[in-house]
């Protein structure tokens, strides 16, 4: 082989490495982050990655939900809503990130978002 066939085959290497060994620049991984939105609003953007365990409640129009933070992750704990489906959507959070908690009767949206999202941080 030529030099410089050598000498790309090196600088390769070493740029896939730097890829491999670095941290993401990209931004947390999707679902350390979540948005509240209560009646289309955001009105909380927590990084689960760094929320201490808590407990919470959002009020619309008369309605209530407990939202619970625990282990980095959050859900719904209690809701005075007729169904109560967004109490059994279960948590968001780790590798559990995909779908939304949605409370329709209490128009309560907990999504995840990314960590670039503007409103207030709980």
């Amino acid at each position: 082989m030529n030099k410089t066939k050598i000498f790309i085959i090196v600088i390769a290497v070493i740029f896939g490495a730097a890829l491999i060994c670095s941290p993401p620049i990209w931004g947390k991984p999707r679902g350390n982050v979540v948005n509240i939105r209560s009646g289309g609003e955001i009105i909380y953007t927590i990084d689960l990655s760094e929320a201490a365990d808590s407990e919470f409640d959002i009020e619309y129009n008369g309605g209530v939900n407990t939202i619970e933070i625990k282990d980095h992750k959050i859900h719904v704990k209690e809701a005075d809503c007729p169904d109560g489906i967004c109490i059994k959507t279960g948590w968001i959070g780790g590798e559990n990130s995909a779908a939304p908690i949605v409370c329709l009767p209490n128009r309560l949206v907990i999504e995840p978002a990314d960590d670039t999202s503007d409103s207030r941080t709980r």
